[in-house]
Protein backbone atom coordinates (compact mmCIF):
# COMPACT_ATOMS: atom_id res chain seq x y z
CA UNK A 1 0.00 0.00 0.00
CA UNK A 2 3.11 2.45 -0.47
CA UNK A 3 1.74 3.81 -3.59
CA UNK A 4 -1.49 5.05 -1.91
CA UNK A 5 0.59 8.06 -0.26
CA UNK A 6 0.76 9.62 -3.73
CA UNK A 7 -2.70 8.89 -4.34
CA UNK A 8 -5.10 10.13 -0.80
CA UNK A 9 -3.32 13.78 -1.01
CA UNK A 10 -5.37 14.05 -4.44
CA UNK A 11 -8.57 13.60 -2.47
CA UNK A 12 -7.72 16.56 -0.12
CA UNK A 13 -6.84 19.36 -2.29
CA UNK A 14 -9.36 21.51 -1.70
CA UNK A 15 -11.71 22.85 -5.00
CA UNK A 16 -10.81 26.68 -6.00
CA UNK A 17 -13.50 29.18 -4.48
CA UNK A 18 -13.77 30.55 -7.55
CA UNK A 19 -15.86 28.88 -10.30
CA UNK A 20 -14.35 29.86 -13.42
CA UNK A 21 -11.40 27.63 -12.29
CA UNK A 22 -13.30 24.65 -11.51
CA UNK A 23 -12.48 23.50 -15.19
CA UNK A 24 -8.91 24.10 -15.15
CA UNK A 25 -8.50 22.05 -11.82
CA UNK A 26 -10.39 19.23 -12.69
CA UNK A 27 -7.88 18.86 -15.89
CA UNK A 28 -5.43 19.43 -13.73
CA UNK A 29 -6.70 16.83 -11.52
CA UNK A 30 -7.64 14.34 -13.67
CA UNK A 31 -4.35 14.29 -16.32
CA UNK A 32 -2.22 14.30 -12.83
CA UNK A 33 -4.24 10.87 -11.92
CA UNK A 34 -3.95 9.72 -15.69
CA UNK A 35 -0.11 10.02 -15.91
CA UNK A 36 0.39 8.72 -11.89
CA UNK A 37 -1.59 5.57 -13.16
CA UNK A 38 0.05 5.32 -16.04
CA UNK A 39 3.76 5.74 -15.25
CA UNK A 40 3.60 4.67 -11.57
CA UNK A 41 1.43 1.51 -11.98
CA UNK A 42 -0.24 1.13 -8.69
CA UNK A 43 -1.15 -2.43 -7.51
CA UNK A 44 -4.83 -3.36 -7.82
CA UNK A 45 -5.25 -2.65 -4.15
CA UNK A 46 -4.37 0.98 -4.35
CA UNK A 47 -6.22 1.62 -7.26
CA UNK A 48 -9.50 -0.14 -5.68
CA UNK A 49 -9.21 1.82 -2.32
CA UNK A 50 -8.63 5.34 -4.11
CA UNK A 51 -11.26 4.48 -6.41
CA UNK A 52 -13.79 3.73 -3.96
CA UNK A 53 -13.09 6.41 -1.78
CA UNK A 54 -13.11 8.59 -4.94
CA UNK A 55 -16.45 7.64 -6.15
CA UNK A 56 -17.73 8.02 -1.68
CA UNK A 57 -16.86 11.38 -2.11
CA UNK A 58 -18.29 12.13 -5.58
CA UNK A 59 -21.41 10.50 -5.08
CA UNK A 60 -22.36 12.08 -1.41
CA UNK A 61 -22.03 16.04 -2.87
CA UNK A 62 -20.03 17.05 0.41
CA UNK A 63 -18.30 19.47 -2.13
CA UNK A 64 -14.95 18.34 -2.88
CA UNK A 65 -15.33 16.55 -5.71
CA UNK A 66 -13.39 17.10 -8.38
CA UNK A 67 -14.76 15.95 -11.40
CA UNK A 68 -17.41 17.98 -11.16
CA UNK A 69 -19.72 20.34 -8.79
CA UNK A 70 -22.89 18.83 -7.62
CA UNK A 71 -26.01 21.61 -8.38
CA UNK A 72 -27.28 20.73 -4.73
CA UNK A 73 -24.41 21.60 -2.94
CA UNK A 74 -23.39 25.16 -1.80
CA UNK A 75 -20.60 27.35 -1.81
CA UNK A 76 -18.82 28.46 1.22
CA UNK A 77 -19.60 31.60 2.56
CA UNK A 78 -16.48 32.95 1.95
CA UNK A 79 -16.73 32.29 -1.94
CA UNK A 80 -19.13 35.92 -1.84
CA UNK A 81 -16.56 37.83 -0.39
CA UNK A 82 -14.89 39.49 -3.49
CA UNK A 83 -11.98 40.26 -1.64
CA UNK A 84 -11.60 36.08 -1.10
CA UNK A 85 -12.43 35.58 -4.70
CA UNK A 86 -10.57 38.04 -6.50
CA UNK A 87 -6.99 37.29 -5.10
Amino acid sequence: MYCLQWLLPVLLIPKPLNPALWFSHSMFMGFYLLSFLLERKPCTICALVFLAALILICYSCWGNCFLYHCTGSQLPESAHDPSVVGT
